[in-house]
């Protein structure tokens, strides 16, 4: 063995690793980072190993420096980044990128654990059903749960309570949510019962933040792990646990290189370590469904509130017809929430004060420059903005294409709704949450904190209003446009529209009788709508399942996506089609190939897109098929190809 050589990985699509000499004169080990030429750049890499010899024909160049005194990583990491980087198609660089910490020194920052001694007082009883729960995960070790309940059945109280018990016999947990904004109310709530050392790991904190907490998990002086999607990689020793809270969100899923998704990573993680896992949502994914249905995953049920609140009473209004923004029947139920010293929540999964420009003379749209879709018009900052790019310009007055004066905004979103409600309750405090107003510092937290108090009469908002926010003062929520998901072209905007109706609907009357829900939409009978208004949970996934079985989508099958995506349309078209070619060439009729096409959204950023689409029942065949021709295929150098296994967007 050559002690002297390291070989590295460095985060590049290139899916091989590097040998260079180490002649610092420090020693380097497997698992820590280097800073080394590569061709005219030079990149921090990964250690992953030590050469036994120097490899003939070229000359070797040296690293510059040893980033690291000691491992970031050990061989289970290295195992869980290898199998990522098969599963997902990357190469290992690209996978160890997205695990670790990125922060160059351990700067004497204050820890973000909970390891402050708080009152431990107060024991909660369990109900029969908890109670039940948590007997059934701790019997049986290794093996896959879902909490399937109710909004307010308290499921978050089952998975301390076993998390609990699983530290107490001195293993890990990890313990994902996934919002950040959740992740701090989860920090408070753990502050107040556990004494273990524990961690938080979210993409917000800084490179050295993440790598402080990252150290005092690898040291052992973190058990308990918080965090979002990435949290999945901490480095735990002894794991015992991953609990995935609110498991049918999207969040879970990567949006870039690699593209996994946090369920599937914790499956091989709690495999491979005969951990277990806990999953829980009110409206799990149709896939987790599915698997309960065949056993694969144990359902546990917790069927009742237990803060004494009953099910709201829901109410769908048919918009067809109205003027305003807010149906009569909704505004007449904010004033009579008011007037009994309850809260309300109104809630639109969209931002800005209108979305969609257009002229009443020539049928002008005004459109991202960027992107293939429309600008939204932001009010309080005065401009039009794309939501995908983030380009920005001035509102105008006239018609750029035929200066027609006629012209004017269609759609809404939160700001208008919030001048709408100012205008309709004077009287009453308005505060609004969604991308835009959180983006200020501070301003989420001190929101809903104003919320719980009872200082604001309504909140209005997007997504962030509808996942897991538990508020004793709300009474009332009205879903303002419950159909903005159901018209897209993916055949997972049925699930997506249930699963937010049914959440959202979940923060009313969680400690009362007197919830009440308003859905306004302009299709009440679609089964979406219908069926998360009647409380038909379970009609709603046979339905959805025996959809998806005729048409032959997931969970009846595995889906593959490769998007191409460059600045001339021609040369991605091409591309698109070359491999697609190259793909027919090795048919096996294992899969059917679906495309090239554009994508539903064609341009993004200047790009644009064309997709492939592979539908298979044999998964390892067309992985191995399509890991060949993507390794080597000649795509060129001005198109980045990117690919999804099992994506949860066709957009």
């Amino acid at each position: 063995m050559t002690d002297n050589l390291v070989e590295v990985a460095f985060n590049i699509p290139l899916n091989q690793s590097f040998t260079y000499m180490n002649n610092t004169g420090k020693d380097v080990q497997t698992g820590c980072r280097v800073s080394a030429p590569f061709g005219k750049r030079t990149l921090t890499g990964w250690v992953i190993g030590i050469p036994e010899k120097e490899p003939q024909g070229f000359a070797l160049k040296e690293i510059d420096r040893v980033v690291d005194s000691e491992p970031l990583f050990n061989e289970s990491t290295l195992k869980l980044a290898s199998w990522l980087s098969s599963l997902s198609l990357c190469s290992l660089g690209e996978a160890l990128a997205i695990m670790l910490p990125g922060g160059r020194q351990e700067k004497d920052i204050p820890a973000l654990g909970l390891d402050d001694p708080a009152d431990k007082s107060g024991k909660i009883e369990l109900s029969e059903e908890q109670h039940y729960a948590v007997k059934t995960i701790l019997e049986r070790e290794g093996e896959m749960f879902y909490l399937y309940g109710i909004t307010g059945s308290g499921k978050t109280e089952v998975f301390l309570k076993a998390a609990g018990e699983v530290l107490a016999k001195g293993q890990s947990v990890i313990y994902l949510v996934p919002e950040i904004s959740l992740t701090h109310q989860l920090v408070d709530v753990i502050k107040n019962r556990f004494d273990c050392g524990s961690a938080v790991l979210h993409s917000h904190l800084t490179p050295s933040q993440k790598l402080k907490e990252w150290r005092r998990i690898q040291s052992g002086e973190a058990s308990l792990v918080i965090g979002a999607r990435s949290a999945v990689f901490a480095p735990v020793e002894n794991l015992g646990l991953i609990i995935i809270d609110e498991e049918h969100e999207n969040s879970y899923k990567a949006g870039s290189t690699p593209r996994y998704h946090g369920r599937q990573v914790a499956m091989r993680r709690c495999k491979s370590t005969k951990a277990t896992l806990l999953m829980g949502s009110a409206t799990p994914s149709v896939e987790a469904w599915h698997l309960m249905k065949k056993k694969v995953i144990q359902r546990l049920n917790l069927s009742r509130r237990l803060a004494g609140g009953g099910l709201p009473e829901i109410n769908i209004i048919d918009m067809k017809g109205e003027k305003g923004l807010l149906s009569p029947p909704l505004i007449d139920a904010i004033r009579e929430t008011h007037s009994k010293g309850k809260q309300t929540i109104l809630f639109l999964n969209r931002r800005g004060f209108s979305y969609f420009f257009h002229c009443h003379s020539c049928g002008y749209e005004m459109k991202c420059r960027n992107c293939s879709v429309s600008l939204t018009y932001h009010k309080n900052s005065d401009f039009m903005v794309c939501h995908y790019c983030g380009y920005k310009t001035r509102p105008v007055q006239t018609c750029p294409d035929c200066s027609s004066l006629d012209v004017g905004y269609s759609g809404f979103g939160t700001e208008q709704i919030e001048d709408e409600v100012q205008r309709l309750f004077p009287d009453l405090t308005v505060s609004r949450l969604d991308t835009d107003s959180a983006s200020k510092k501070g301003v989420m937290q001190k929101t809903l904190t104003s919320f719980r108090k009872g200082e604001i009469d309504i909140l209005l908002g997007t997504q962030m209003v509808a996942k897991g926010l538990n508020f004793p003062g709300v009474s009332l929520v009205g879903i303002v446009l419950a159909d903005t998901g159901l018209n897209l072209p993916d055949f997972r905007a049925s699930e997506r529209t249930f699963s937010l109706i049914v959440q959202v609907a979940g923060r009313a009357g969680r400690y009362s009788d007197d919830g009440r829900v308003f859905i306004q939409t302009f299709k009440p009978g679609t089964d979406a709508v219908r069926l998360a208004a009647e409380g038909k949970i379970e009609e709603f996934y046979e339905k959805e399942l025996g959809l998806r079985d005729i048409l032959e989508f997931p969970p009846f099958c595995r889906l593959f996506r490769i998007v191409f995506r460059g600045k001339r349309i021609s040369t991605v078209k091409e591309t698109a089609f070359y491999f697609s070619k190259e793909i027919i060439k090795n048919k096996n009729h294992e899969f059917e190939l679906l495309g090239p096409s554009e994508c539903p959204l064609s341009v993004i950023s200047g790009n644009h897109r064309y997709q492939i689409l592979l539908r298979t029942k044999e998964f390892s065949k067309t992985h191995s098929l399509l890991n060949y021709i993507y390794r080597n295929s000649k795509t060129p150098s001005s198109i980045y190809c990117e690919i999804d296994i099992d994506p949860v967007s066709l957009l």
